[in-house]
């Protein structure tokens, strides 16, 4: 190209593709080297290198811990309040999921969502919107410093980032992120993991399995 000569408009969607591209490239290389399970896959291991301890605020402004769940199968989703679709559809999923169990075996389980976005999402902002109907009712809201988000998401290897239109204010940004419901099981141990696009039916299927074979 001869200097000073524009750049063909062509370009800037295959720029934008090749940047999305890598970040799909970086998510499967978080999840250990594996693919990143299809929509409806179910990945299953209790030996992958997936969870870990955490510190993080809840929904009360209260410190937990990974210990303070300890007993309890976790169903964790990392996400965020200001999500447009992708998160609160998982969440329902989630819930609808639960709702298909019997009330005494769905009450086993602990759903917990976990920031991507602390700077928005305190305490507060939590709070009310877990208090959806569409969400699990029991769902726990976490977040904390930007530091120990980063932890856990290291933990769970969840891929993160700030994402903003050319542009835009810069208060509208949103969060590109890992779309995966983990659970984990009594001991805080990697079980399975939901890519996006489960249907209910099959995470009550999953969670119907676990109960089975790791009674109280």
């Amino acid at each position: 190209m001869k200097q000073g000569s524009a750049i063909p408009m062509w370009v800037f969607p295959l720029v934008a593709g090749i940047g999305a591209l890598v970040l799909v490239f970086a998510i499967l290389m978080a999840l250990d080297a594996r693919p990143q399970p299809a929509q409806g896959e179910v990945i299953s291991s209790g030996r992958a290198d997936i969870g870990g301890p955490f510190t993080l605020v809840d929904h009360t402004g209260t410190t937990v811990t990974e210990a303070d769940f300890a007993g309890r199968p976790m169903l964790i989703y990392f996400g965020f309040t200001y999500c447009p679709d992708i998160c609160p559809f998982s969440l329902q999923v989630m819930a609808a999921a639960l709702e298909a169990l019997p009330e005494d075996r769905r009450n086993e389980f602990q759903p917990v969502l976990i920031t991507v976005d602390p700077e928005r999402d305190t305490p507060e902002q939590l709070a009310q919107y877990i208090e959806s109907p569409a969400f699990p009712a029991n769902l726990v809201g976490l977040t904390g410093t930007p530091e120990q988000i980063a932890a856990a998401a290291a933990e769970y290897r969840v891929i993160y980032r700030r994402a903003l239109e050319p542009g835009a204010p810069e208060d509208t940004y949103t969060m590109d992120h890992t779309s995966l419901i983990y659970l984990m099981d009594r001991q805080g141990e990697f079980h399975s993991v939901y890519a996006h696009g489960t249907p209910p039916a099959q995470l009550a299927e999953g969670l119907q399995d676990f109960l089975e074979e790791s009674p109280r």
